[in-house]
């Protein structure tokens, strides 16, 4: 394997994830990125934005890692992309991948990926990016302790919903990672169940103003909340994020949207199917990609143009 290659002979490797980044993206590059570590190279793992790292997250960076966006060097020897479909996704640091001294590899699970990098390790079959990025240290027969196991284990347990979309090799490959010491209860909760008092408190204004339209998605529902700059004041970026896994339980609609703004009238949109929509190809419509079952987007305007334009490519 070409990308296993230069992983083990690099000295200086920078790792990056896309913005507004999760336990996938970020565990998978700190695994790797501690294994190369451990090996001698200088590593660096980072992100465009949000300024600070998610809080459920840092404790996967046991080796200090993570640096600033503006400490990636202009010019880096050799990049690894994790998780990004496409180089829009990584916001400002996007031009450190043509850049590149040695080449960018692009590790990554989406079938929308549009292979702008020099070497690609895709898989739009695997359930997360962690899955394909332990391929590739199997390949560089680096050693799967506890520490580069739990990154691993963070990144699968939070795409494949707690196991929910995971087949029967995930589960064994969790089992290996478990075997590994990853202590399960550990890392899922403060990923997927833990939130302080304040999310409560903007869950009952957001969910207060969620609409049902049963006619939308040809006939199939969706379902849509939003999320305004002031109801996320003093809230982490992943308590927003995780808006959306509450407004997908309705079950009277086969689509889940949440219309998340960043700053006045520009969006991150994150858009949830039970069964039948492909979302990745709405979010593609309108500029973003991901999953079948799970996409998103931005936009920019104003929340019910947003929602005119969703409604429409639901229905093409």
């Amino acid at each position: 394997m070409e990308a296993a290659r230069l992983l083990a002979e690099a000295r200086d490797v920078t790792l990056l994830s896309h913005i507004n980044p999760d336990a996938d993206t970020l565990g998978s590059a700190l695994a790797v990125g501690l294994v190369l570590h451990r090996r001698g190279a200088r590593v660096r793992v980072s992100f465009a934005e949000p300024d600070v790292v998610p809080e459920s997250l840092l404790s996967l960076d046991v080796a200090g890692l993570l640096v600033r966006p503006d400490e990636v060097p202009d010019e880096a020897e050799l990049v690894v992309v994790m998780d990004t479909g496409s180089l829009q996704r990584l916001g400002k640091l996007a031009d450190r991948v043509p850049k590149a001294k040695k080449g960018a590899v692009v590790i990554d699970h989406h079938v929308s990926n549009t292979r702008y990098g020099t070497v690609h390790v895709i898989d739009d079959r695997a359930e997360a990016t962690a899955l394909v990025a332990l391929r590739v240290l199997d390949e560089m027969k680096a050693e799967i302790d506890e520490p580069v196991a739990r990154c691993l284990y963070a990144g699968i347990v939070t795409d494949t919903r707690g196991f929910r979309n995971a087949g029967p090799e995930v589960h064994r490959i969790a089992a290996r990672l478990l075997e590994a010491g990853v202590d399960a209860e550990g890392v899922t909760r403060p990923l997927m169940d833990e939130h302080p008092f304040g999310y409560l408190k903007m869950l009952s204004h957001v969910l207060g103003r969620a609409e049902l339209d049963r006619n939308a998605a040809k006939g199939l529902g969706l379902v849509h909340a939003t999320v305004t700059v002031d109801d996320a004041q003093g809230l982490r970026s992943e308590e927003v994020e995780s808006v959306v896994d509450i407004v997908r339980s309705a079950e009277e609609a086969e689509v889940a949207a949440v219309f998340k703004e960043l700053r006045p009238q520009y969006w991150s949109v994150s858009l949830r199917a039970v069964s039948e929509v492909d979302v990745r190809r709405v979010a593609q419509r309108l500029g973003g990609g991901g999953h079948r079952l799970a996409a998103g987007f931005t936009f920019e305007g104003t929340a019910e143009r947003l929602l005119a334009e969703l409604k429409e490519a639901l229905e093409s």
